[in-house]
């Protein structure tokens, strides 16, 4: 009967310790490589932000290889992607409420799709999988739009989201020789 209680204890000190410190450390890790980063906008009455994990190139090739096409990815590294919206907004002419969304891509040759998810899970993808399958519940995506892909001159290192304002302001996503422009208005 101790032999039992012994493991048992045992079992969910291990369990406590990679939630409580293991996790934490490899998060922490990982955005040594990966670094966070925000981009904000917060003109003509929009107070949009986004978090995510910046990837470097490497000299890999990153879209059809690093990043497959036609699989969602979690779009930069680490955990999910948000996106925050302080007022109803319309990305690509869908509605889109506001509050906080994980943000995930398709990316393909010619266009990416771009989905906003109710739900914003701990981590992006699952560790068995050795990063292969996302951690996305579908069923909680709330608006998915279609973009075209723009073909850039010189190679962006590093993965990067920004927004651009022209007469509206745009989400952008850019890695290697490759952008989208998501538009967003109110």
């Amino acid at each position: 009967m101790k032999v039992i209680q012994w493991m048992i204890i045992t079992v969910v000190v291990l369990g406590l310790l990679t939630i409580f410190v293991g996790m934490p450390m490899m998060k922490e890790q990982t955005k040594k490589f990966s670094p966070e980063e925000t981009a904000s906008y917060t003109e003509n009455g929009y107070n949009l932000n986004v978090v995510y994990c910046s990837p470097a190139k490497k000299d890999r090739v990153v879209f059809g290889e690093l990043v497959p096409y036609n699989k969602v990815w979690r779009t930069g590294a680490n955990e999910p992607t948000t996106f925050k919206t302080e007022s109803n907004i319309k990305v690509n002419g869908k509605e889109l409420p506001a509050g906080r969304y994980s943000l995930w891509t398709k990316p393909g040759k010619e266009t990416w799709d771009i989905i906003f998810n109710k739900e914003v899970p701990d981590w992006g993808v699952t560790i068995l999988s050795g990063g292969a399958e996302t951690t996305r519940n579908s069923s909680k995506d709330l608006v998915t739009v279609t973009v075209p892909v723009k073909n850039i001159d010189s190679v962006k290192e590093r993965f990067t989201i920004n927004f651009e304002n022209k007469e509206q302001p745009y989400l952008t996503l850019a890695w290697d020789k490759t952008k989208v422009n998501v538009p967003i208005s109110k």
